[in-house]
């Protein structure tokens, strides 16, 4: 953990060994995770290093930066806040779970700061995984995209694994796809209709495939 200012050389020496060897940076070093989600106005990746959000800066053009992770007291963060203050790049929080129903009020909350952002920008949470594809599959939702495209955002490729407790976020897209999506636009469908607390529990007890089924059947 690391807290505090970075006005010493000292205390940067103590980010940098915060951000390698506590938030596993070291492996962010040679790898990315960078994909496009909106190609030209959105991408993903894992936490860039400053050097990375440098480079970005002049070859992506970006203008935003929307940290999945939220405020965290580690060196990766304040490391990477710095860098963007330099490069005169709003740094801004957008904490999201990957173990869990995504939150109603942080979905709306990421609608209304979607709908006010400066393009190109950059979402990155730590791997570049989970919360970095949910993120991602909302943007394609809120572009009028579908929740197929949606869901291919959620894959292995970058390091997401549907069989684990993360599955909860493809589990999510299912649920509008099945019973949603061609009536009700997505944004609708999570104000009038969307229960975190329903698919939460419905998941947890391995009864996702019967809860679809009963929410299909209720509408028919």
């Amino acid at each position: 953990m690391f807290k505090g200012t970075l006005s010493t050389p000292a205390r940067r020496l103590r980010a940098w060994h915060d951000a390698l060897f506590v938030d596993h940076a070291i492996f962010r070093l040679v790898w990315t995770n960078l994909a496009p989600v909106v190609p030209g106005r959105v991408w993903r990746s894992n936490h860039p290093t400053p050097g990375r959000l440098h480079r970005w800066r002049r070859t992506l053009g970006l203008v935003m930066v929307i940290n999945l992770r939220g405020h965290r007291q580690c060196g990766a963060d304040a490391l990477g806040r710095e860098a963007c203050q330099r490069l005169d790049l709003p740094y801004l929080d957008m904490a999201f779970e990957s173990r869990n129903a995504p939150h109603k009020d942080r979905i709306l909350r990421f609608h209304e700061l979607y709908e006010k952002a400066r393009f190109p920008l950059l979402l990155h949470c730590k791997s570049g995984a989970d919360r970095a594809g949910l993120a991602s599959g909302l943007v394609i939702l809120f572009e009028g995209g579908t929740a197929e495209n949606a869901l291919k955002h959620l894959h292995w490729r970058f390091l997401h694994f549907r069989r684990s407790r993360t599955g909860i976020l493809d589990a999510f897209f299912q649920l509008y796809q099945k019973t949603a999506e061609g009536r009700l636009p997505f944004i609708n469908w999570v104000k009038q209709e969307y229960d975190e607390e329903a698919l939460r529990n419905a998941y947890r007890a391995g009864r996702f495939s019967a809860f679809l089924n009963d929410a299909i059947l209720r509408r028919e």
